[in-house]
C-alpha cells in the first residue's frame, strides 16, 4: 500500500527498527551453525536441566531451551520445557489466533492484514498515536512490509521474540514502554529510525519522496521520539526550511541515515565543530552546514590569530 496510500485515511495533521535475522542453534556446542536475533532482546540457548548452566558442565548431549533477555541486557527470563517442541509453541497458536482475530475476511489475505485492518488495529488496540513516531515502533516491531500493512509472520514472530505475552493489552503496553524510551535511548531510536525508511517507501522505489521524508523527519525528531533541538536552535526547522530552498531530490538511504548521525552529533555540539569538509558527509550535509554558517548558525568559535 505504501504511505501514498496511507495518508488519505490518517488524521489531517498528517498529509503525507533492522531487518529481522532469524537463525537457529543447529548445535549448542557442536560448532555448528549459531545465529542470534537482534531485537529488543538477545536470545540465548538454556540447558533446560537447570536455570544456568555453570561453567565446567558436560553440555554435549544436553538438549536446549530458549533464553529472552530483556534490556538492558542483563537479566534474563528463562524458559524451560520437559520435551523438545515439534510444532508450534503455545504461544505461536495463541498469537496466529489474534492475528486471525483482526483480519478482515472480505479485504485481507490469509496472511496479511490490508490498509483498513492495520490502521484499525494501530489506532483501536494497541492505542498508537498515527501522527508520530509511536507508528514507527510498531513498524520496526512487527517487521511491516509498507506502512498499512501487516505480515502474519512479522506479527507472530515479533510478538513471540518479545515474548510481552499473547493480548492486545499486554501488546499496547509494551509499545507505550518502548514510546516512553524512545528520546533517551540512541540505539532504539536508530532502530526505529532505520526501518521508518524501509517500510516508508513505495515498494518499487530505493528513495524516499522528499515530501514523506520531510514529514517522517516531523514525527521521528518531535515527541515522544528525539528532538532535534539543541539550547540556541530547533535544527529540524532549519533543516526542512534548508530542503526546501535548496532540495528538489528524493532522499536516498545513505542520505536518510546520515542526517540521523548529523542530527545525534548537532545535538551535542550546536557549533557544528565536529563537520569539516574532508569527511564522509554526504554533500546535502556539506551544503546545509554552509547555508547555516551563512546565517549565523553553527559558528565555529573563532580562533586566535598570533599578533
Amino acid at each position: 500500500m505504501g504511505w501514498k496510500g496511507v495518508r488519505h485515511h490518517l488524521p489531517a495533521k498528517v498529509v503525507t527498527i533492522w531487518p529481522s535475522t532469524k537463525k537457529a542453534y543447529k548445535n549448542a556446542t557442536g560448532g555448528a551453525e549459531k545465529g542470534q536475533t537482534e531485537r529488543y532482546h538477545t536470545t540465548l540457548p538454556v540447558y533446560k536441566s537447570q536455570a544456568l548452566a555453570t561453567e565446567g558442565d558436560d553440555l554435549s548431549h544436553a538438549k536446549w531451551s530458549w533464553a529472552f533477555c530483556l534490556p538492558v541486557y542483563r537479566d534474563c527470563v528463562f524458559f524451560a520445557s520437559g520435551q523438545e517442541s515439534n510444532g508450534p509453541s503455545q504461544l505461536e497458536v495463541q498469537l496466529d489466533a489474534l492475528f486471525d482475530s483482526l483480519r478482515d475476511d472480505k479485504q485481507d489475505s490469509k496472511n496479511q492484514l490490508e490498509l483498513e485492518s492495520t490502521m484499525n488495529y494501530l489506532t483501536n488496540k494497541l492505542k498508537v498515536n498515527l501522527e508520530n513516531a509511536e507508528m514507527f515502533i510498531v513498524q520496526e516491531l512487527l517487521q511491516a512490509p509498507s506502512i498499512g500493512e501487516i505480515t502474519r509472520k512479522g506479527y507472530v514472530d515479533g510478538w513471540k521474540m518479545i515474548g510481552a505475552g499473547a493480548s492486545h493489552p499486554e501488546h499496547a503496553a509494551h509499545v507505550a514502554a518502548l514510546k516512553s524510551g524512545l528520546s533517551n535511548d540512541p540505539v532504539l531510536f536508530k532502530k526505529v529510525y532505520k526501518y521508518a525508511f524501509i517500510t516508508g517507501k513505495e515498494r518499487d522505489q530505493k528513495s524516499l519522496s522528499l515530501e514523506n521524508a520531510l514529514v517522517f523527519w516531523g514525527m521521528l525528531f518531535s515527541h515522544p521520539g528525539m528532538e532535534w533541538k539543541t539550547r540556541n536552535n530547533d535544527w529540524l526547522d532549519l533543516w526542512k526550511t534548508f530542503l526546501g530552498e535548496k532540495w528538489t531530490r528524493s532522499v536516498n538511504k545513505d542520505m536518510w541515515n546520515m542526517t540521523l548521525e548529523f542530527a545525534l552529533k548537532s545535538m551535542v555540539d550546536e557549533s557544528l565543530s565536529f563537520w569539516n569538509e574532508d569527511g564522509a558527509w554526504p554533500s546535502v550535509i556539506d551544503d546545509f552546514v554552509a547555508w547555516c554558517r551563512q546565517k549565523g548558525v553553527g559558528k565555529p568559535e573563532s580562533m586566535e590569530v598570533d599578533a
